[in-house]
């Protein structure tokens, strides 16, 4: 391809929240007029618990007014203390919920192919003052829940899995909410399920969702009695009708995405030095995220390089994650934030790169974004 392809009128990015008829959400929106009850547990609030735990083969599901909240509420509820064990690689609120807790985050390195947390560097991390694993699904590729459920179990530790990706990720046929003591699933506007705003926790012990229930509704009880200092979690009627309107969507969302991650991946396949990260053949794909690995030396042309050059043609990709969590000012000084302990970390944050993946990406347009990138990488 010598001649440059055309340019998109509009900008493109990774993203486009799923927005289905506004009919079916007005039907909801009148349910909640004609109640009154916009928040504290309604009707619709109920209902989404209900749904999306059949959907998620969980039974023990909290809904919240965002992710972030929901895993500062699971650490608390997990009485995690000193120092937790989490990754580099990921978005800022993963070790920030942690900073929250005046716990203090101890990064360990990744594994380089399915990029997440490497088992062997959480053992090697593990102090007299850990008390958990925070892991990440990255990209809907799931963590090695196994070998790290036997270091957790060894140790005496708990595990949180920051599931934002990991929407309908399965492991060996096995819901991703089945593994670690809890998940946190994200429904930003950007997510593959949204509410606009709002996350859920997934627990496996139905004593731990009700101190969960608790802890997001300032510790009360009943009007007489408050049990614990808890704050603010709840998720509002508005988002939950909201997002059941969005749930009955998700399947047909899925079937689109799956079919634009085939035509990527037979694009791209013979490309040089570039790759899409694919989930393991034990899992199921959550198709979150489509995310490029650029070889700067194979490809001709480096992650950064091609991020830019993709920007002439109104493309805006992400270099998602970079920098390393490890990189900012509040966490450069940890000792576990020593670039020399997180090689694999580093190598792999140069390299990434997302690309425009959701349901209302026309084919031809994917082919569009193709041509950009075999062109980009050569001029």
């Amino acid at each position: 391809m010598t001649q440059p392809p055309t340019a998109f009128a509009q900008p493109l990015y990774v993203a486009r929240p799923m927005l289905p008829s506004l009919d079916e959400y007005t039907a909801l929106l009148q349910e909640v007029w004609a109640s009154g009850w916009l928040a504290n547990g309604g009707a619709q609030h109920a209902a989404l618990e209900a749904e999306l735990g059949h959907w998620l083969q969980t039974p023990n599901l909290s809904l919240f007014n965002n992710g972030t909240i929901a895993l500062i509420v699971a650490c608390q509820a997990l009485r995690l203390t000193g120092e937790v064990i989490t990754t580099p690689f990921t978005f800022p609120a993963t070790p920030h919920v942690l900073s929250w807790n005046q716990i203090t985050p101890v990064f360990a390195d990744i594994d380089p192919e399915t990029l997440c947390l490497d088992p062997g560097r959480v053992e090697a991390s593990v102090t007299p003052h850990t008390t958990g694993i925070l892991g990440v699904h990255v990209y809907g590729v799931p963590c090695d829940v196994q070998a790290l459920h036997s270091i957790a179990s060894a140790q005496g530790l708990r595990v949180i899995y920051d599931g934002a990706h990991a929407f309908g990720t399965q492991v060996h046929g096995q819901p991703i909410a089945s593994y670690g003591d809890a998940t946190m699933f994200s429904f930003h506007a950007t997510k593959l399920f949204h509410t606009a705003e709002g996350g859920a926790l997934a627990v496996g012990d139905p004593d731990l969702k009700q101190r969960i229930d608790l802890l997001k509704n300032f510790g009360i009880k009943n009007e007489n009695e408050v049990l614990m200092p808890g704050i603010n979690g709840k998720m509002s009627e508005l988002q939950a009708a909201l997002g059941r309107v969005v749930l009955r969507h998700v399947g047909a969302e899925r079937e689109k995405r799956a079919t634009l991650r085939a035509l990527y991946q037979a694009r791209l396949a013979d490309a040089a030095g570039i790759r899409l990260v694919r989930m393991p053949d034990h899992a199921t794909d959550s198709l979150q995220y489509l995310v490029l690995r650029v070889d700067a030396t194979a490809a001709g042309c480096s992650r950064d390089t091609l991020h830019e050059r993709l920007k002439r043609f109104n493309i805006f990709t992400r270099k998602y994650f970079h920098p390393l969590c490890s990189d900012y000012a509040c966490y450069r000084h940890l000792p576990s934030a020593n670039p020399a302990n997180l090689p694999n970390a580093y190598q792999v944050a140069s390299e990434v790169l997302t690309l425009p993946l959701f349901g209302a990406l026309d084919p031809d347009e994917a082919h569009r974004v193709c041509d950009a990138i075999l062109y980009s990488l050569k001029y």
